[in-house]
């Protein structure tokens, strides 16, 4: 079967062959005869270009003019990240836990300075400082020395509800000698007074301690407050005893973040008692509104004060203007209030204060105007003021001839006028340059002079601090006019002026331990500051410096 199916297609081939010759009988069965070969191309022919035109307008051109509507859109945005500018780093300055001098010197000195925070939280902060200073030149001048010792806890606690606690307590002792017998010696040309140190002691020893409470953060009104507690209490070696206590409460309203309303309620108790019992109880209710423009801020506010039953109005006002944006600005104002002439406060100026005094309240009101400001770098500050004075503490002698010196404070009316100029000049970074001048001219109502207490004086300091905190040097200079005394005749004399020149430097040899210096009177000058007490001459120290 299969061989039939060959045969018959290869005879259905055949006769398609057959067909295919028989219609192509007419060529020549060898190939294909070529009559004549093809060669098209197109004749040479000129470009013509052709300008378009456009079709002349028919009409007249006339301007047209449209009104448009303008339309405000409120548009809904983010506010823009504005980026602060980069600017080159120092450094993040390296942060030590605690700090510790110890030195001596001469005349017999001994230093001891030591501060170490003892807790470091966000939550709480605690801080132990501790510190003595004493200097013994009884070679030379007879019990011409003192000491000076304290002892200070501080902490405080910042609870989650947005409020904090702070809290201190210290002990502070300081010793003085009643050595201007020395002086008296040499008034009368004589050697007959000469005492042991225990018998012209005197010893001040305060404890004292501080409670405080106040918003550890902003609140959502802008309302800040405090309450806080201030008490101590003192005694010297000749069984004179104080004590003192202060409530203050204070709060303060901001209103669109610049404008402060204050207010601040203040009462504070003292009682002093030595041969008899004194008291000196004050009220104080201060309140003021500032506010603040961009070339100008008021203050106005009052202090109401009250003392056993006798109110007073002072004023605490003052007006700024920028004349010169950054560089001049005017001001003036008024301010005043109760000072208290305490046994603490008293020693504190005087340390020769006899142990039975009489304390008062000094009442005073004081006006001032001046011109401040910044140029490039350098910031100053000039100002005039004229005070009225209530019961101004004066000290004279209690007796001239009196073998153990001591002064004994008396109180007069008086007034002031003030003229006062400061200047800071950062020469480069890390020195610095500051100058003070102030002077004061009294009136008083019945005193020809203002007893012991000074009218100019000069300052002038300059600093220089290494970057890396390794060098500091500091240098001052101090210019003071003798103060005026009385002398045993009642006739007002002036005793030396004060010209002082000091310098001071400490070196870090490694990144913990270094030592410093300090010289200090290098004019050697022994002028009294109170009289029958000369100072101390040359002194210096020298010691060791850590921290850690």
């Amino acid at each position: 079967m299969r061989n039939i199916k060959i045969i018959i297609a290869l005879i259905a081939f055949s006769f398609l062959l057959g067909s295919i010759a028989q219609a192509q009988g007419g060529l020549n069965p060898g190939g294909i005869d070529v009559e004549k070969s093809f060669n098209a191309h197109l004749k040479i022919t000129e470009k013509v270009d052709v300008e378009p035109k456009l079709p002349e307008l028919k009409g007249t051109i006339k301007k047209q003019y449209y009104n448009v509507v303008g339309k405000p859109v409120s548009v809904n945005y983010l506010p823009p990240k504005i980026r602060p500018r980069a600017f080159k780093k120092d450094g993040v300055q390296e942060f030590y836990k605690g700090y510790l001098r110890l030195g001596g010197g001469l005349p017999n000195a001994l230093l001891g300075d030591f501060s170490y925070n003892l807790i470091a939280k966000k939550q709480l902060n605690v801080g132990v400082d501790l510190s003595h200073y004493s200097i013994n030149n009884a070679r030379k001048l007879e019990n011409q020395r003192s000491s000076d010792t304290k002892a200070l806890v501080d902490g405080t606690y910042y609870l989650e509800q947005g409020f904090a606690v702070n809290g201190q307590l210290g002990f502070s002792k300081k010793q003085v000698y009643y050595y201007g017998y020395n002086d008296l010696n040499e008034e009368l040309d004589t050697t007959k007074y000469s005492f042991e140190s225990e018998n012209v002691r005197q010893r001040f020893g305060t404890f004292f301690g501080k409670a405080k409470i106040f918003n550890g953060e902003r609140t959502a009104l802008d309302f800040n407050y405090s309450a806080g507690i201030d008490f101590y209490i003192m005694q010297d070696f000749y069984a004179a005893r104080e004590n003192g206590f202060k409530l203050e409460l204070a709060a303060t309203k901001w209103f669109n973040e610049t404008h402060p309303l204050e207010i601040k309620l203040v009462t504070d108790f003292t009682k002093y008692k030595n041969f008899e019992t004194q008291k000196l109880n004050n009220f104080s209710l201060r309140s003021a509104y500032t506010y603040h423009a961009d070339r100008f801020k008021v203050k106005l506010g009052a202090n109401l004060t009250a003392h056993e039953d006798n109110f007073r109005f002072f004023p605490d006002v003052e007006a700024n203007a920028n004349v010169v944006d950054g560089i001049v600005t005017i001001y003036a104002g008024a301010n005043g209030g109760l000072h208290k002439n305490s046994f603490r406060n008293m020693t504190d100026y005087n340390p020769f204060l006899e142990s039975a005094v009489t304390i008062k309240n000094s009442s005073d009101i004081h006006f001032y105007g001046g011109v401040k400001g910044k140029i490039e770098s350098i910031e100053y500050n000039g100002m005039v003021g004229y005070k009225t004075v209530e019961n101004l503490a004066l000290y004279k002698l209690s007796d001239y001839q009196d073998s153990i010196p001591r002064f004994n404070v008396l109180y007069d009316t008086a007034t002031i006028f003030t003229i006062q100029a400061d200047v800071s000049v950062p020469l480069f970074k890390g020195f610095e340059v500051t100058g003070s001048v102030m002077n004061n001219i009294y009136n008083l109502e019945n005193n020809e002079k203002a007893w012991h207490l000074p009218a100019f004086s000069v300052k002038a300091g300059a600093k220089y601090l290494t970057m890396k905190d390794q060098l500091l040097v500091k240098g001052n200079f101090f210019l003071e006019n003798g103060v005026p005394y009385q002398d045993e005749n009642g006739d007002a004399k002036t005793l030396n002026t004060l010209f002082d020149i000091s310098v001071e430097a400490e070196y870090f040899f490694s990144k913990n331990i270094g030592a410093f210096m300090q010289l200090n009177n290098l004019a050697n000058n022994r002028r009294q500051r109170w009289h029958r007490y000369p100072v101390v001459g040359l002194n210096f120290l020298m010691g060791i410096s850590a921290r850690f």
